[in-house]
């Protein structure tokens, strides 16, 4: 798939759907018990607001990840789905996956790409993943789609607070 050609239509349903799901019905809303880190991210823009909390193992891993906030479809969506693919993974994960995706928002990657960034039993993620990637052909919704992902980064990193306007 080039990365500057514009999606199939059976491709963008398939998207819509994803993201339409997560955004309905998200997965992981709540608070993590016994968190060992929590951030709050905020997007000015469109007054998206997610909390990201987490539970770090001692060797690293992620063991639980959720979230709660009011904000877009996509916003929710990415949230639901970056709980889902990073339980389980070593927190070291989060900033190789967080790339991608951000990446795959932007349109610096497509998903084939994306797959190829990130270690292999990460590429089931990626593939539900790329639906946010239909947000590259509006920009402004990127912030909406990667504030989650800030959030986690920051929790992870030690930082209560961020936001899509760094």
């Amino acid at each position: 798939m080039n990365q500057s050609a514009p999606l199939n239509d059976d491709l963008r349903s398939l998207y819509q759907e994803i993201i339409l799901d997560h955004g309905k019905s998200p997965r992981n809303f709540r608070v993590v018990e016994h968190a060992s880190c929590k951030a709050q991210g905020n997007n000015p823009m469109c007054g998206d607001r997610v909390t990201v909390t987490a539970r770090v193992s001692p060797a690293g891993v992620l063991e639980d990840v959720a979230f709660e906030g009011k904000g877009c479809a996509i916003s929710i969506a990415s949230a639901s789905m970056m709980s889902e693919a990073l339980a389980g993974q070593p927190a070291a994960v989060a900033q190789q996956l967080f790339a991608a995706v951000h990446d795959l928002c932007t349109g610096k990657l497509d998903a084939d790409q994306a797959k190829a960034a990130v270690p292999p039993v990460l590429g089931d993620s990626i593939d539900k993943l790329a639906s946010l990637s239909g947000v590259r052909q509006f920009p402004v919704r990127v912030k909406c789609a990667t504030l989650p992902w800030h959030a986690l980064i920051s929790c992870l990193d030690g930082k209560t607070q961020t936001t899509t306007e760094k």
